[in-house]
């Protein structure tokens, strides 16, 4: 082998590697840890009593729905407008923790989370679990349909 092919070669070799590295699709984010980021913004704002900043975590949407007990609602403002009712006070709110999560991804797109919440309060701990469908929108992860029951007992 010539010297100027054993020179030109490994350039010829560095510049297709370059090539396929700027041609490689960048990775997508971790939607995984992206939805429990928002989790985490949604507790951390119960529990400064701000529900305005709780509702960030929901798709702003007249289709988002909230199932709770035997009620359905639906629409971004009437989840809000519950909420403020219901908690009306930081002695109603308590503090909220959010534990046993599992996200499942259904596509890039959207997935299902299933999990357990808590609030403690001074006079009683209700307890339950939920279920949350997040959808990927221009804005981030948010919740378009959640379903969350309390523990009896």
């Amino acid at each position: 082998m010539s010297l100027q092919t054993r020179l030109t070669l490994p350039i010829i070799c560095c510049v297709f590697a370059a090539a396929l590295v700027r041609a490689a699709p960048e990775q997508p984010p971790n939607s995984v840890a992206e939805i429990q980021s928002v989790l985490g913004a949604q507790q951390d704002a119960w529990n400064r009593g701000d529900i305005d900043a709780f509702m960030k975590g929901y798709a702003q949407s007249t289709s988002t729905v909230f199932v709770s007990e035997d009620e359905v609602t639906r629409g971004w403002e009437t989840v809000r407008k519950r909420y403020q009712e219901k908690y009306s006070d930081r002695t109603k709110m308590g503090t909220l923790s959010f534990s046993e999560i599992e996200v499942t991804m259904l596509s890039p797109d959207a997935a299902v989370v299933l999990g357990r919440w808590r609030l403690k309060r001074a006079n009683d701990e209700p307890h339950g679990r939920f279920t949350l469908v997040f959808k990927r929108l221009p804005e981030g992860w948010r919740i378009v349909h959640d379903h969350t029951s309390a523990a009896k007992g």
